[in-house]
């Protein structure tokens, strides 16, 4: 970790639609905190593979050029398709095992555990390399039917070394107390992609620098 690098970093969720100006607004985004966004989550519904890849391409290339990891929300197939950096599994969308098995031993693996110690200890015993909690606020991007507290954040950074990220409803206002219980990631997208991409990566980065 070097000077430079905040103790918490950004992990871009895409809005659904990718299509049109948003691979210029993405990199709008990423350069507007070198070194703050670290993750974008590829987060597309109800278009086929074949879609999915060709709206997926030019955000990945984008990814790649700023040593932004490349992520896949809830599809393992298509992960592998794209030679994704990893995969972000729901609760129902495969076993972290299979995923490792499927996309190799470097790939990034995150589960979703809600509020849950219970589900972080066995997704970290499965082989994830992170673990999700939330939400944390309410959200616009989904819904949301469990809510977690700054506490298990707080222990989950203290006893456990596995990287956590927050998510739901975070925005550059409400972002210092999960910053100050140890998250080591702030999954965000609503905040950003509902106005103007830039002024948003900059209101991040103001309040995780002295959080």
């Amino acid at each position: 970790m070097t000077d430079t690098m905040p103790s918490t970093q950004l992990y871009l969720i895409s809005p659904l639609d990718v299509s049109g100006d948003f691979p210029a607004r993405l990199e709008r985004a990423l350069d507007a905190g070198p070194g703050l966004v670290t993750a974008f989550q590829f987060r597309v519904k109800g278009i086929d593979q074949h879609e999915a890849a060709a709206l997926a391409e030019p955000l990945q290339a984008i990814c790649a050029a700023r040593d932004v990891a490349f992520i896949v929300n809830d599809d393992i197939a298509l992960a592998k398709r794209l030679r994704a950096d990893g995969v972000h599994l729901g609760q129902g969308d495969g076993d972290p095992r299979d995923a490792r098995e499927q996309l190799g031993r470097e790939a990034q693996i995150g589960v979703t555990c809600h509020a849950s110690r219970h589900l972080a200890l066995e997704a970290g015993e499965a082989g994830a390399d992170y673990v999700a909690f939330g939400a944390f606020f309410p959200s616009t991007t989904k819904d949301t039917e469990h809510r977690a507290e700054l506490a298990l954040l707080e222990w989950w950074s203290e006893m456990v070394e596995l990287p956590s990220v927050a998510i739901g409803g975070i925005t550059p206002d409400n972002c210092g107390p999960l910053v100050e219980a140890g998250a080591d990631f702030l999954a965000v997208s609503g905040a950003v992609w509902n106005g103007d991409e830039v002024a948003a990566i900059k209101a991040f980065a103001e309040q995780i620098a002295p959080a």
